[in-house]
C-alpha cells in the first residue's frame, strides 16, 4: 500500500487558496508548460504548483528575461498563449523588455506578476512596483486583481484577449493576499466583452473593390507578412497567389508564411531586402498587403515606398491600416478568412507576363552575393553551410543585427514557423532563450540558435536550463567579436569611429559550453567547420559551436536611413 507523502494528505484537506483557484484556472486552459522564477510575492502560487505540479510542466530559467523569451519562442511555434511567472518589483520589471517584444511582434502571452499584499500597495513597500502603469503601455491589456472571486474569470478573460483577434501579451498582477487567502471553492468564470470584438470576416464589398483593382493593374505585387502565419494562411496565400500568378514579397517576420523557393517568391522585402523585392515594391502599380503593418526597416522614406500604388492593406488590427501608409482599399479581417473571401469572389486577374519576367530579370541579373575567401569563415557561406547541413528544415531562432539579416537571407524558410527572431523591438539577449522555448514546443525539431556573439552573453546563463533539462538545441556564434551591426553603421556613417562597439576580450565559450556539461566546439576555417557540422548538428544533445567570422564583414543590400527602396547601396549585377 502506498504511503501518502506529508504533503500530498494536506492537499487533500487544507482549505484552497486563491493560488489554488489561479493553478485550477490554468489547467482549465489546457496550460501544461511554464516558465517562471520564484520570489516572495509568487510564494504562495509555487506552493500551489508544487501541490499541482503532475499537471505542469515548469521551466526555471536563471533569469525573468530568459523566460519570458523562452515563453516567446514558445508561443511562436505553438501559436498559443506562452505563461509566465514572476515575484514582484525587479522579478515584474526584468520582464518588461520581453513584454515590449511581444507585443510589437503579436505573440500570445499571458504573464502574472506577484505584487506585493493590498494593504501596503502605494507605501514603496518592498519590491513594490507599479506593475499596472509600467505594462499599460507594452500590453494588449493587463489586470490587478482586487478581489479572490474576480479571479477565475480574468484568467478566462486573459487568455481569450491574448489569443484572439491580433494576438499580443496580457499581464495579471496578483497581490500577496489575494494568492494566498483562503477562498470558496469555486467563482463565476462567464465574461462578456462588449468593447472587444475583433473583426474577423472581410467586408465583402471591400474585397470586391480588390478584385476590380486587381483586373486594372499591370504590375501587382503581394507583400506578405506575420500575419499570414498568425491566422494559418500559407496553404490559402499559396493557392490565391498561384491562381493569379501574383509575385510575394516578405517582410522580415513573414519569413515562411511563403515558400522562399517558389517561383513567384522575390524573397525579403527592407532594409536589407532583396534587389527584386524592394525595387517590386517600388515600382508596383498595385501593392497587397496581407499581414503586415508597414513599419519604417520595410518601408524605407515613405515619400519614394511604391509611389505609384493603389495600396490594399488586410490587417486584423484596424488601427494599424492607414497608420503609417495611405490605403485606399482597406480590409479588416483576419487572414486566413479574407483570402477564403479573394478566393471566392475574385475570378480573374489580367495577363501580366511581362511585370513577372521583368521580376525574374531582377531575380536573375542581381543575387545576393558576397566574396568568399576560402581560407576564412565568411559569415553568409557559414548561414548557407547550416542551411544545407540541416536540409532548410530547422526551426532557427536568432538574436538582433549582422547575424540575424545574414540568418534571413540565405536560410530559405519553406514552411511556416520554423523562423523565430525580435522583429519590432530588436532584442539583444532573444535568441537564445526563445531556441529554448521553441525547442520545449518541438521536442522532435531541429532547432538551431543563431547568435552574436554580444547577444549570446547577455542570456548565456540559460545554458543551465540546456544541462538540466538535456534539450538539444545547436547555439552557434556567429563570432565577429563585434557589435556587428553597430560597427557596420560606424563605419558607413560614422566616418569609421567605431566607438565602443569591438568586443576585445570574450570568455572561451568552448570552455564555458563544458562547464556546463555541454559539449563545445571552435572554428575558425571553413574547411574545420563543414567538416564536422553535419556530426554535431546529429549530436543528441545541446552543443555551443564558436564560430569565428570575418569581422569586417557587412550586411548588403543595405538602404541607408532617409532613403527609398530603389537607393539600395551594395547591390552587385
Amino acid at each position: 500500500m502506498k504511503v501518502e507523502a506529508k504533503h500530498e494528505v494536506e492537499a487533500k484537506t487544507k482549505p484552497k487558496t486563491g493560488a489554488d483557484l489561479l493553478v485550477e484556472s490554468l489547467i482549465k486552459e489546457n496550460v501544461d508548460t511554464i516558465f517562471g522564477y520564484p520570489g516572495g510575492a509568487v510564494l504562495p502560487i509555487y506552493d500551489s504548483l508544487f501541490r499541482y505540479k503532475e499537471n505542469f510542466t515548469h521551466i526555471l530559467t536563471r533569469h525573468e528575461q530568459g523566460a519570458i523569451h523562452a515563453a516567446e519562442g514558445y508561443a511562436r511555434i505553438l501559436r498559443k498563449p506562452a505563461v509566465v511567472i514572476a515575484t514582484s518589483g525587479p522579478g515584474a520589471t526584468n520582464l518588461v523588455t520581453g513584454i515590449a517584444d511581444a507585443m510589437m511582434d503579436s505573440l500570445p502571452m499571458v504573464i502574472f506578476t506577484g505584487q506585493v499584499a493590498r494593504g501596503v500597495i502605494g507605501t514603496d513597500a518592498f519590491q513594490e512596483a507599479d506593475v499596472i502603469g509600467i505594462t499599460t503601455p507594452i500590453t494588449k491589456h493587463n489586470y490587478q486583481v482586487q478581489d479572490v472571486k474576480d479571479l477565475p474569470r480574468i484568467v478566462r478573460e486573459a487568455f481569450h484577449i491574448a489569443s484572439t483577434g491580433r494576438p499580443g501579451p496580457v499581464v495579471v498582477d496578483i497581490p500577496k493576499d489575494i494568492s494566498a487567502n483562503h477562498c470558496e471553492d469555486s467563482y463565476d468564470t462567464d465574461f462578456h466583452l462588449p468593447g472587444y470584438q475583433p473583426t474577423t470576416k472581410p467586408n465583402p464589398l471591400q474585397i470586391k473593390k480588390l478584385g476590380e483593382a486587381l483586373a486594372n493593374s499591370k504590375k501587382p505585387v503581394i507583400l506578405s507578412g506575420a500575419g499570414i502565419l498568425h491566422g494559418n494562411a500559407t496553404e490559402q496565400l499559396i493557392a490565391f497567389a498561384e491562381r493569379h500568378s501574383l509575385p510575394v514579397t516578405t517582410t522580415l517576420l513573414g519569413l515562411g508564411g511563403f515558400p522562399g523557393d517558389h517561383e513567384l517568391a522575390l524573397g525579403m522585402a527592407g532594409m536589407h531586402g532583396t534587389y527584386s523585392a524592394n525595387m517590386a515594391l517600388y515600382d508596383c502599380d498595385l501593392l497587397i498587403n496581407i499581414g503586415a503593418r508597414f513599419d519604417d526597416r520595410l518601408t524605407g522614406n515613405l515619400q519614394h515606398f511604391a509611389p505609384n500604388a493603389v495600396v490594399a492593406h488586410i490587417d486584423i488590427d484596424p488601427a494599424e491600416i492607414g497608420k503609417n501608409v495611405s490605403t485606399n482599399i482597406p480590409i479588416v479581417a483576419d487572414s486566413n478568412e479574407a483570402l477564403l473571401s479573394m478566393q471566392k469572389l475574385i475570378k480573374n486577374s489580367p495577363n501580366h507576363g511581362d511585370w513577372l519576367r521583368d521580376l525574374q530579370t531582377n531575380k536573375k541579373n542581381y543575387p545576393l552575393w558576397y566574396n568568399n575567401p576560402k581560407e576564412e569563415m565568411v559569415p553568409q557561406w557559414l548561414v548557407e553551410a547550416v542551411y544545407k547541413v540541416t536540409n532548410g528544415e530547422a526551426i532557427v531562432t536568432t538574436d538582433v543585427g549582422q547575424h540575424q539579416m545574414w540568418a534571413a537571407q540565405y536560410y530559405t524558410f519553406n514552411k511556416p514557423n520554423r523562423w523565430i527572431t525580435s522583429g519590432g523591438l530588436g532584442t539583444m539577449g532573444f535568441g537564445f532563450p526563445a531556441a529554448i522555448g521553441a525547442q520545449i514546443a518541438a521536442p522532435n525539431e531541429t532547432v538551431v540558435a543563431l547568435v552574436g556573439d554580444g547577444g549570446f552573453q547577455m542570456t548565456l546563463q540559460e545554458l543551465s536550463v540546456l544541462q538540466e533539462r538535456g534539450l538539444p538545441v545547436k547555439v552557434i556564434i556567429v563570432n565577429n567579436c563585434a557589435l556587428g551591426m553597430v560597427r557596420q553603421w560606424q563605419e558607413k556613417f560614422y566616418e569609421e569611429r567605431y566607438s565602443e562597439s569591438l568586443l576585445y576580450v570574450q570568455p572561451d565559450f568552448v570552455k564555458l559550453a563544458e562547464s556546463y556539461n555541454i559539449r563545445g566546439a571552435k572554428f575558425e576555417t571553413q574547411e574545420e567547420l563543414i567538416d564536422q557540422l553535419p556530426e554535431l548538428i546529429a549530436y543528441e544533445g545541446p552543443v555551443v559551436i564558436d564560430a569565428r567570422v570575418l569581422q569586417l564583414e557587412n550586411v548588403y543590400p543595405m538602404i541607408a536611413p532617409g532613403k527609398g527602396l530603389h537607393e539600395m547601396i551594395g547591390v552587385k549585377p
